[in-house]
C-alpha cells in the first residue's frame, strides 16, 4: 500500500554499539535518489549476521552508505533518480544494499536491483539477494564449483548455508554440510544435502574423507575462520579450493605452506558489502542470469524462519544471536 507522504519515514537506528536493545525505530529524513539510484518503499528486509556485527560496532558501513543496518530488501520503487533506465515507479523489486534495509524507504543503486523471481512473493523475495549474490559470486565465480564435485558447507542451516546447499545441488554438485542440531541436520537433508554432519558430535574431517572414499572435498565454504583453517585444509582434496567468507570465530591462524603446496590448494577470501557499485552490479546481473531461472523453476527457494515487524528489530537480532534459526529472519513493514 502506498505510504502517505505526510507521514514521517522511520528506520531502525543503532543508538550506540551494544546488544539488541540499542536498535531503536526512529523518524529519519526521507531518502532522496541520487544519480543512478531509485527509492524503494520497503516491504521487507533480510536480517543477516553482518547486521549484528554492525550493531556491535565491528562492521561499519562503507563510505557513503546508509548508517542504518540492512543489506537486502524487497519492495516497490517510489522514485527514480537521474541516469536510471530500465526501472520505473511502481516496479516490484528486491535489492542488494550496502546498508539501509531496516527502514520504510531506502535509496538503492539501480544496478543492485533485481526483479522479483517468478513464483516468489514480494515479502519472501527479501530473503534472496544477499545470500544469492554471496554464494553465486564465491562458490561459482571464485571457486568455480563444477558438476560432480563435492562442496562442504559450514553452517548449512544458516542463510548462506541453505542457499549454498540448494544452488550447488541444482547445478549438479554433491553437497556435504555441518550443522548443530538434529533438526537443523534434517532440514539440510531436505534441502538437498547428501551428507549432514553434526559439528557438536562429529569431526567433519574424517566424515568428509569417508564420504568421498578418502579423496576429500573439492570446495569448502567456510564462515568460522581461524579454528577451522587447518582442518579445512586437511579435509580438502588435491587441487581443492577453500572459500573464506566470514571469520566468526577468529581471523588469525597459522598454516603449513608445505601442505598447501603438496595438495595444490587455493584459498579465496571475499566480502561483498564494501565492493564498488560497479562490481556489485556485475554480481547482481550474474544472479539474475544464473540463479533466478533456478528460483523460477522451484529448484531454489527462499528459506525463512520467521517474519517480524520492523519495530521488533531487537527481537530479530536476539533470534539471530541464539543460533536456533534455519534460514532467514525478515523484518516487514
Amino acid at each position: 500500500m502506498p505510504r502517505f507522504l505526510e507521514l514521517p519515514v522511520r528506520a531502525v537506528v543503532i543508538t550506540a554499539p551494544g546488544g539488541p536493545e540499542v536498535l531503536n525505530l526512529e523518524e529519519v529524513p526521507d531518502p532522496v535518489p541520487g544519480e543512478g539510484e531509485v527509492v524503494v518503499e520497503v516491504a521487507a528486509a533480510g536480517v543477516n549476521p553482518a547486521d549484528v556485527l554492525q550493531r556491535l560496532g565491528f562492521y561499519p558501513p562503507p563510505p557513503g552508505a546508509s548508517p542504518y543496518p540492512g543489506l537486502e530488501c524487497s519492495g516497490r520503487i517510489t522514485a527514480v533518480g537521474p541516469g536510471v533506465s530500465g526501472w520505473r515507479e511502481g516496479d516490484s523489486v528486491c535489492a542488494l544494499m550496502a546498508g539501509g534495509g531496516y527502514a520504510e524507504l531506502a535509496a538503492v543503486p539501480a544496478g543492485q536491483l533485481l526483479p522479483i523471481p517468478d513464483g516468489v512473493g514480494l515479502t519472501d523475495a527479501a530473503a534472496l539477494p544477499e545470500v544469492a549474490c554471496t554464494v553465486n559470486a564465491s562458490v561459482f565465480g571464485q571457486a568455480k564449483l563444477a558438476p560432480g564435485e563435492v562442496l562442504l558447507v559450514h553452517g548449512g542451516a544458516g542463510g548462506i548455508g541453505t542457499m549454498a546447499i540448494q544452488l550447488a545441488k541444482a547445478r549438479g554438485a554433491v553437497v556435504a554440510c555441518t550443522a548443530g542440531t538434529p533438526a537443523k541436520l534434517e532440514r539440510c537433508r531436505e534441502l538437498g544435502a547428501d551428507l549432514a554432519i553434526s559439528h557438536r558430535d562429529d569431526d567433519f574431517v574424517p566424515a568428509v574423507r569417508d564420504f568421498t572414499g578418502g579423496r576429500g572435498a573439492d570446495v569448502i565454504l567456510d564462515i568460522i575462520g581461524a579454528p577451522y583453517l587447518a582442518r579445512n585444509i586437511e579435509a580438502l582434496a588435491i587441487g581443492g579450493r577453500l572459500l573464506q567468507i566470514s571469520i566468526r570465530a577468529g581471523g588469525h591462524a597459522e598454516v603449513d605452506l608445505g601442505v598447501l603446496m603438496h595438495k595444490r590448494i587455493s584459498i579465496f577470501a571475499s566480502t561483498l558489502r564494501a565492493r564498488p557499485v560497479a562490481e556489485k552490479s556485475v554480481v547482481v546481473a550474474d544472479v539474475k542470469d544464473q540463479v533466478w531461472p533456478l528460483v523460477a523453476a522451484g529448484q531454489v527457494v527462499p528459506v525463512i524462519e520467521r517474519t517480524l515487524p520492523l519495530a521488533e528489530a531487537a527481537q530479530a537480532h536476539r533470534l539471530l544471536d541464539d543460533g536456533s534459526r534455519v534460514g532467514k529472519i525478515l523484518l516487514v513493514n
